[in-house]
């Protein structure tokens, strides 16, 4: 049977396989609420036409995207889901010089050495709560062709202060770096708007911003991805840089559904506002160390091998075991339901309970 080890979380099929039963995934940082209802529907009706390529530039997706962002249609691609315009982005740009912050999202690293870029890496420091430094736009080396940023940061959470952020894009304009800000979990964040770098892309043609369906929405295994070019010849050079028809028809009508669900993304924030908060005093009151992240997951640090302990109890937390800067004794919690997020600390108790 194949048996390969995911590097990611929301692996839930091979403990399924292993236990005959679905797990309760707190590994992956997915929406509790489900698929929006809207999106279940577009995606229903837009299979009866399934039987015809989709849309290779996704024109309507584009145009309400567009309208809803106040963008302008030529900044914009769409891909099948953010990992899929990591790749296109390295592929197309031929990096030859990277840096990254880490602790980060391994498929900046793993999309940088298909490409055979060098990679330097900039270790996030544990006492700063692995922000970045404020002195990092002073330390990017001149050779340096492309910085990959997340924010909120993945697996820790934080968000780092917007000015700081600007005056790394102004570093990176003046050096020729092009800038990738993954900004795919800062939707779950009251204030995202006032922390995107989404009002300064006409400023820098060197920012490319990544945003995804994915995580807001429920939307996982449907795949939708997005990116912001501020140079408005980009997008045509990432397309070009894979294979065509990357985003289905499917997705395309998901996405278009999902612009119109405000209701819920409303729900959503509040949920997650009320949840973090809560699960973060619990972590705490049961001794361990959180990182006070403000995405829809936390970062935590715990005994060794406490993601197999959960998994024992049909629980999947995301060993962070395999990020540059941490270790066997970190590990990330999605944000989920109340009923979800009692369970998950039930869980812990019994299991710190048992080992003392």
């Amino acid at each position: 049977m194949l048996n390969k080890k995911w590097p990611h979380g929301g692996d839930w099929k091979s403990f399924e396989d292993a236990a005959g039963r679905p797990p309760l995934d707190f590994s992956a940082n997915i929406s509790p609420l489900g698929v929006p209802d809207k999106v279940q529907q577009a995606i229903q009706e837009a299979a009866g036409q399934a039987d015809t390529y989709p849309d290779p530039f996704c024109r309507e997706l584009t145009r309400a995207f567009s309208k809803a962002h106040a963008v302008p249609k030529e900044q914009i691609l769409f891909g099948n889901g953010a990992a899929d315009l990591i790749y296109r982005i390295v592929l197309a740009l031929r990096p030859k010089h990277a840096l990254l912050p880490v602790p980060c999202f391994s498929e900046y690293r793993s999309a940088l050495a298909l490409a055979g870029c060098s990679i330097s890496t900039l270790l996030l420091k544990e006492e700063n709560d692995f922000h970045l430094p404020e002195d990092f736009p002073e330390m990017i080396p001149e050779e340096t062709d492309i910085i990959f940023l997340c924010e909120p940061g993945n697996p820790a959470g934080v968000v780092n202060p917007l000015p700081l952020l600007l005056r790394t894009a102004e570093k990176c304009r003046q050096l020729g770096t092009v800038l990738v800000v993954d900004e795919c979990f800062l939707d779950f964040l009251p204030d995202a708007d006032s922390r995107s770098l989404l009002p300064y892309l006409d400023h820098f043609p060197n920012l490319i911003i990544l945003g995804a369906f994915t995580k807001l929405y429920g939307m996982a295994g449907v795949r939708l991805g997005w990116c912001l070019c501020g140079d408005p010849q980009i997008p045509d050079r990432l397309r070009q840089a894979g294979p065509p028809w990357n985003v289905s028809s499917l997705a395309q009508a998901a996405g278009l559904a999902a612009l119109e669900c405000g209701d819920y993304v409303d729900r959503l924030l509040a949920l997650t506002e009320q949840e973090r908060s809560k699960l973060i005093n619990a972590l705490q009151e049961l001794g361990l160390k959180v990182i006070p992240g403000r995405a829809n997951y936390l970062l935590f640090k715990g005994p060794q091998d406490l993601d197999r302990e959960t998994a024992r109890q049909g629980i999947l937390i995301r060993s962070c075991r395999n990020y540059p800067g941490l270790g066997e004794t970190w590990y990330r919690t999605a944000v989920r339901s109340p009923q979800e997020n009692r369970q998950l600390i039930r869980t812990l108790t019994d299991i710190l309970a048992a080992a003392d």
